[in-house]
């Protein structure tokens, strides 16, 4: 009987030693850090508070943080500038570390508006559903103004002031019948 006895002990402790469970890892023998709940406020609410482990809430909220490191603290609601802040751990009358600010209250302030670019215009272009008029042919010309006895003198060239620029469209035939 003793034989079996060593015999399940000595196969127990080799077992042992190649792989211990966690409940006898001596990692959990350390104390878990001690954590503290810090709460945030913001002006205006429901911004989201986001602590630098991970954690996240929106404001008003709080959140439960270790006491053993500073830990940084980002702000951020649409239309407003994001903003980060500080808590640090504070040696307390009890013995532990506490987290100071607590509460930690945040004014955001207001983004500037977004300037959109307008796009440039474009020169406006006829589209009217109607085809242009085809232009004078040959045989379709219009006849030659007969000439008038003030038209008989000297011409003179128009003056730059009068005159038109030309038309982008052909002109016009006469109508027919003429």
């Amino acid at each position: 009987m003793y034989r079996v006895v060593a015999i399940v002990c000595g196969g127990l402790a080799l077992a042992g030693c190649s792989s211990t469970p966690d409940w006898l890892s001596i990692d959990a023998l350390k104390p878990a850090p001690a954590m503290e709940t810090v709460r945030f406020e913001t002006n205006p609410p429901g911004a989201e508070a986001k602590a630098s482990n991970g954690q996240s809430c929106h404001t008003p909220c709080a959140l439960a943080l270790p006491t053993n490191a500073p830990m940084t603290i980002s702000f951020a609601l649409n239309g407003y500038l994001p903003t980060t802040e500080t808590i640090e751990p504070v040696a307390a009358s009890i013995g532990l570390p506490e987290l100071r600010p607590n509460p930690l209250q945040v004014e955001l302030s207001p983004a500037p508006p977004k300037h959109v670019k307008k796009p440039a215009k474009k020169p406006a272009t006829r589209t009217s559903g109607k085809t242009p008029p085809k232009p004078a042919t040959a045989n379709t010309a219009p006849p030659a103004p007969a000439p008038t006895p003030a038209s008989q003198a000297t011409p003179q060239p128009p003056s730059p002031a009068t005159q038109q620029a030309p038309s982008p469209w052909p002109a016009t035939p006469p109508p027919k019948g003429q």
